[in-house]
C-alpha cells in the first residue's frame, strides 16, 4: 500500500456513543494541555456534526471551524458555549490535591 492511499487519522471517526465521548474529553482536560483540550472539542463537534453545534452554541459554524482547529486559538468564552452546547458540565472536586 502507498502512502498516499492511506486515510488522514480524524479522532471524530471513533467517537461513536456518549460514554466514549465523555471519557475523551475528560481525559484531554486531565492533560491540561489548552492545545489538547482544544483538539478533543472539535474531534467531538466533528463526530456530532459541526453546524448542529453553531445552532446549539450560538458560534457561527466557519468559528467554531477555526477556533477548535490545530492552530486555532479559541477564547474561553467560545470554549465554555461549546462545552454547553456539546451537554458537558466542567466541574472542580470537592478536595483539592496538593502538587507534589
Amino acid at each position: 500500500m502507498k502512502l498516499s492511499e492511506l486515510k488522514e487519522f480524524d479522532g471524530a471517526d471513533y467517537l461513536k456513543d456518549e460514554k466514549t465521548i465523555r471519557h475523551h474529553v475528560a481525559a484531554a482536560f486531565e492533560e491540561g494541555d489548552p492545545r489538547l483540550i482544544q483538539a478533543a472539542l472539535g474531534n467531538v463537534a466533528k463526530a456530532r456534526g459541526m453546524t448542529a453545534l453553531a445552532r446549539d452554541s450560538g458560534v457561527k459554524r466557519e468559528a467554531l471551524y477555526r477556533a477548535l482547529s490545530e492552530s486555532g486559538n479559541a477564547e474561553f468564552a467560545t470554549i465554555m458555549k461549546v462545552v454547553r452546547a456539546l451537554g458537558l458540565h466542567l466541574t472542580i472536586p470537592k478536595t483539592i490535591r496538593k502538587r507534589a
